[in-house]
């Protein structure tokens, strides 16, 4: 018999347990980031997010599990659904709480069904949603950002939806200006100017793992995070207390840094495993022309050429980096309207969202900065 328990902490469930249940090393999904999320306050009730963590039981023994949250708004998702948080709520309707499969603050494409490869055992965490979603008479379950192959363990009910996204490919280039032999002239030569106003800026632009940063360093890079989120307007979610944690974890973090006379001016802040280097945070106290672009973008494929990762995935939107090697991909998710007579209007909306998006990469994919020839 298998049995489903929730948890909500991720702590009540062994590391060893949780890993092994992972089809890769993705970091995103690793026991120690979620736990560093919790255990350094980013998880709150009182900011739309509850830890409800789904594990799968075989004779007490950790066979499937999901990463799960109970979601009291739409914040930090990606996936947006706040016009049909509005439109249910129209009609009387609580659309919130809501269970969301997927991880927090991260817009990163990756495996959310850890069932060591069984497509079975997937199915049935599919299926220990919906009772769940049911038990507790939620609105909807989503799961964002799929894999490809996770697909096959949602049924018809489960509303297909997809967005575009720009990453890089590693086609085994030398160095970065053998990737830059491979872009057309135009992009090639702007790549170079951008370059070259940060080189004759004066700030000193450095590589960092996050495990070499001591506490004053990651104090000042967090202070960066902030100012740039608030700047912005926007919530910054992430505390000085998950940074460190970061730099506890290996290889998984690692930086660009740009440094002035008075310290850290700017950063790009990347996480880094199953051969991806992932894009995350950036921010800046310094008005340099090219600065973002460099520390953000090429300093990240310097970086995965260096060390021979297959891909590199910048983050969520931004037509910008189409001109700067990184070509359109499509993002997957499921979502689970309860409401019968409301999902058939959601699937209807999501056709006519579909044909756009198809529209929209087709498009992207028609501006490819990569000169003829070269097989991108």
């Amino acid at each position: 018999m298998i049995e489903a328990r929730f948890h909500d902490r991720i702590a009540d469930i062994p590391a060893a347990d949780w890993d092994a249940l992972r089809p890769d090393d993705h970091p995103f999904v690793s026991h120690a980031f979620l736990h560093a999320l919790e255990e350094s306050d980013c998880i709150r009730p009182a900011w739309g997010w509850q830890a409800h963590h789904l594990g799968l039981y075989e004779h007490g023994r950790l066979v499937a599990a999901a990463p799960l949250y109970l979601k009291g708004n739409s914040h930090g998702e990606f996936v947006f659904d706040w016009g049909w948080a509005a439109a249910w709520e129209r009609a009387g309707g609580d659309y919130y709480p809501k269970l969301l499969c997927g991880v927090p603050y991260s817009p990163v494409p990756g495996p959310r069904l850890l069932a060591g490869g069984s497509v079975e055992r997937q199915r049935a965490l599919v299926a220990a949603m919906r009772r769940e979603a049911e038990r507790l008479r939620l609105s909807s379950v989503h799961a964002n950002f799929l894999l490809d192959d996770e697909a096959a363990a949602f049924d018809a009910d489960w509303l297909a939806r997809s967005d575009v996204q720009f990453h890089w490919r590693n086609r085994g280039w030398r160095d970065f200006d053998d990737f830059l032999a491979a872009l057309n002239h135009k992009k090639r030569a702007n790549i170079r100017h951008e370059r070259k106003q940060v080189a004759s800026s004066g700030l000193r632009v450095e590589w960092r793992g996050g495990d070499s940063l001591d506490e004053a360093e990651w104090a000042e890079v967090h202070a960066l995070y902030l100012a740039t989120f608030d700047a912005k307007g926007n919530h910054a979610a992430l505390t000085a207390d998950f940074f460190r944690r970061l730099g506890t974890l290996g290889e998984m973090a690692q930086l660009a840094l740009a440094h002035d006379a008075n310290g850290i001016a700017a950063m790009a802040l990347f996480l880094q495993g199953n051969g991806v280097l992932y894009g995350r945070y950036w921010g800046s106290r310094v008005e340099v022309p090219g600065l973002h672009f460099e520390l953000c973008y090429y300093r990240g494929i310097e970086h995965a050429i260096a060390r021979g990762l297959r891909s590199f995935e910048p983050g969520a939107q931004g037509e910008h980096k189409l001109a700067r090697g990184f070509l359109p991909v499509r993002t997957h998710s499921r979502h689970l309207i309860l409401h019968e007579g409301f999902r058939a209007a959601v699937r209807e909306a999501l056709q006519q969202e579909a044909a756009s998006m198809d529209r929209y990469a087709d498009e992207c994919l028609a501006h490819s900065p990569y000169a003829r020839g070269t097989g991108q």
